[in-house]
């Protein structure tokens, strides 16, 4: 009888793989052919899918470490093994210069090769989908005739089989990746929240990164924000660093952050309370710094409108207590001493930084995230502040891997995360430990002062 049992879920589980690769090669995602539509001219197409392929940061993962732009070979750490991006150059040998317009739209809206592969949802076409017939006319008149070819031969991912194959991505397609409709404004939403919300659920593709993920199966839990899981934050690190909620949390979003001051952040990286690092830093250097002051208020403006995902979320409050100890030499909590040696000079014993140069701590939603990985990211590795169009001074914040122990990384962070009226949990050294381990060789060492 067990012997019977075992071959009836064999047979079932042969029968749901014969199934799921039947649909991989017969789903094709109601795709429909996109008819050229636009009554720009060429040029003018060009200049605007310039302008979208920033607004959609293509060069952020389509360009190596001193390579090529758009000629692909960067690596894509995924839970599965590396995946490396394709050269989206108009070279006819190893780019997409044999694209048509229906290939370009098949691979850029639906996630589809033109050899008729599924791509890894590295690429985010589930984000994409939204994006406009016009708007993809113009993309694909850029990459046609706006882009230099390059002859860059793509690279295979390091994902070992099973799971390098294919045809279950068009299963995962099928059930996970949303429909592959232009976006349309939501009832009584005016132009401008409209124009922002298009750029940040569509070609910004905002939530690849401040959404979080269902665990297994890697898609993210939510496309729109008619779900309050939209935009509320990343679950895991991404390369070590955490994306925070982009909805009116206080605590650990953007609720105490202005309207205008969200428009400065996205337009120059810093502002009156925080600066942007890690991953969001190349986002403003590569994609937001060089969009319209028009489109960058709509995204704020966007933004903005979304309620807080915690429905508890009360406003932060300062609290100077800790400020006035630090004031009176008073170093006698765990952590203090360590901060007044290390941090105090450029964050100040307010926790308030410096405006437009050293981000405050107090009440900054990367403090009091829940995950501490970026904070802890930063201490050990130290980040650059890169100057842009808007802001062209540079501010470096050096590492201290070389001078602080684990403990003392932990300690400071936990001090930090206590004080001011920030709230958040204490740091376990073992976590810092963790990312310490992950450093380059070397790290331990102190960075010579250049003459």
């Amino acid at each position: 009888m067990m012997k019977k049992l075992k071959l009836l879920v064999l047979a079932l589980v042969l029968l749901l793989i014969l199934v799921m690769v039947f649909f991989s090669y017969i789903y094709k995602g109601n795709r429909s052919a996109l008819q050229p539509t636009s009554t720009l001219s060429q040029e003018e197409l060009i200049q605007r899918g310039a302008y979208l392929a920033r607004a959609g940061d293509c060069i952020a993962c389509h360009v190596a470490k001193d390579g090529q732009p758009f000629a692909g070979g960067l690596g894509i750490a995924s839970p599965v093994g590396m995946i490396y991006t394709s050269n989206i150059t108009p070279d006819k040998e190893t780019g997409i210069g044999n694209y048509t317009l229906q290939d370009f739209d098949n691979a850029l809206r639906y996630g589809v090769r033109q050899n008729g592969d599924s791509m890894y949802p590295a690429m985010p076409f589930p984000s994409f989908a939204k994006t406009s017939d016009e708007d993809v006319q113009a993309l694909y008149a850029y990459f046609m005739h706006g882009v230099q070819p390059v002859s860059a031969a793509n690279r295979g991912t390091d994902i070992v089989w099973p799971l390098s194959m294919r045809w279950p991505l068009a299963a995962w397609r099928m059930v996970f990746a949303p429909e592959a409709k232009p976006f349309t404004p939501a009832p009584g939403q005016d132009a401008m929240t409209a124009r922002g919300a298009y750029l940040v659920q569509g070609l910004g593709h905002c939530g690849t990164c401040h959404t979080p993920r269902n665990g297994l199966t890697l898609a993210e839990r939510a496309y729109s924000d008619q779900s309050p899981l939209y935009l509320s934050g990343s679950a895991t690190p991404i390369d070590g660093w955490v994306a925070i909620s982009l909805r009116g949390d206080h605590r650990d979003g953007l609720g105490s952050m202005t309207e205008e001051e969200l428009f400065e952040l996205l337009k120059t990286g810093r502002n009156s309370h925080s600066a942007v690092f890690g991953g969001m830093a190349d986002v403003v250097n590569d994609s937001l710094q060089h969009l319209s002051d028009d489109d960058l208020r709509a995204i704020a403006h966007y933004l903005k409108t979304l309620p807080a995902a915690n429905s508890s979320d009360q406003p932060f409050v300062y609290d100077d207590k800790v400020a006035q100890a630090l004031s009176s030499g008073d170093v006698s909590q765990r952590g203090a001493q360590v901060f007044v040696d290390n941090c105090a000079a450029c964050h100040r014993t307010t926790g308030k930084g410096y405006e437009q140069t050293f981000p405050a701590l107090a009440g900054n939603p990367v403090v009091q995230g829940a995950d501490p990985s970026s904070l802890i990211n930063i201490v050990l590795k130290g980040a650059t502040l890169e100057g842009t169009q808007g802001a062209p001074t540079s501010y470096t914040m050096p590492a201290f891997a070389w001078r602080l122990s684990d403990q003392e990384v932990a300690d400071v962070l936990t001090f930090i995360r206590s004080s001011w009226g920030n709230q958040a949990a204490a740091v376990d050294a073992a976590e810092v430990g963790k990312y310490r381990s992950q450093l380059p060789p070397g790290s331990d060492k102190p960075v010579p002062l250049t003459p």
